[in-house]
């Protein structure tokens, strides 16, 4: 299941809640205001980490571009569109508003 985040983790538990549904595998795709939980270095990074031990983390790019950032978490793969449609394509996806 594709699990997408698009609100901020400075804002809602979102990505917290999220966290307690991931399977092993599952992908996790920020978009919107979510991007900003792949800054490098917040207080989110951490999180983020153990996430990615066991689960693929994409980031939509044009919505990075977007908010100005540029320093992503290593191991985050950008995306951009049609990456997007790809991912959903092959998952079933639960949108976390």
């Amino acid at each position: 299941m594709l699990h997408t985040i698009n609100k901020s983790p400075f804002e809602t538990s979102t990505l917290e809640t999220c966290s307690r549904f991931l399977q092993p595998g599952d992908p996790l795709l920020f978009l919107e205001d979510g991007v900003y939980a792949v800054q490098v270095g917040n207080r989110v990074s951490s999180s983020l980490e153990s996430i990615m031990k066991n689960n693929p983390v994409y980031v939509l790019g044009p919505d990075l571009a977007a908010r100005g950032i540029e320093d992503v978490t290593e191991g985050v793969e950008s995306v951009d569109y049609e990456g997007f449609v790809e991912l959903v394509e092959k998952h079933q996806v639960n949108s976390w508003l």
